[in-house]
């Protein structure tokens, strides 16, 4: 398998990974977000990516980090879930690819929403599955990794992904 094979299927392991950790144990762990913005680095390299384009992704993730800092901090959302969206802005720069994923992410993260608000009135949570019973708790959060998950691989598979 070649390098940059191995770096482009980072950024759709990772989302994946994240939804996962989510469901299962509502957290996106910093490492894995930090990989994330790491792996972006060698991605550059290899892209040929230039120095002004490179300096807009940096400053649209960070934008990103800077929003959802704030969102977290008004209880709108987990760190874990604003910390993964900078990453992926950072991965995704500037330009229609980062709009059709907060799109994708917004819409996706309602739906879900209410889905698990929907569960939480008709399912007791008391299934015996620890995660499951920890969505179907109304005093937790909502896996938002998973919406955030869908949206990144459906950008990854659109024309739109910068890599």
């Amino acid at each position: 398998m070649s390098m940059e094979l191995l770096l482009s299927l980072s950024f759709p392991a990772a989302m994946v990974v994240a939804a996962g950790t989510d469901v299962w144990r509502m957290e996106i762990p910093n490492a894995l977000v930090l990989v994330l913005a790491i792996m972006f680095v060698p991605m550059v390299a290899s892209s040929g990516l230039g120095f002004i384009d490179l300096a807009l992704h940096v400053v649209v993730g960070l934008a990103a980090l800077v929003v959802g800092i704030g969102f977290f901090s008004i209880g709108w959302m987990g760190g874990g879930d604003a910390k993964l969206i900078a990453a992926g802005a950072l991965w995704l720069g500037p330009g229609p690819a980062l709009a059709e994923f907060v799109l994708l992410f917004s819409l996706l993260g309602g739906v879900l929403t209410v889905a698990i608000v929907v569960a939480r009135r008709v399912i007791a949570p008391t299934t015996g599955v620890r995660s499951v019973d920890r969505i179907l708790h109304a005093g937790n959060g909502i896996p938002y990794g998973v919406a955030l998950c869908a949206a990144g691989l459906s950008v990854y598979s659109s024309p739109n992904f910068p890599f």
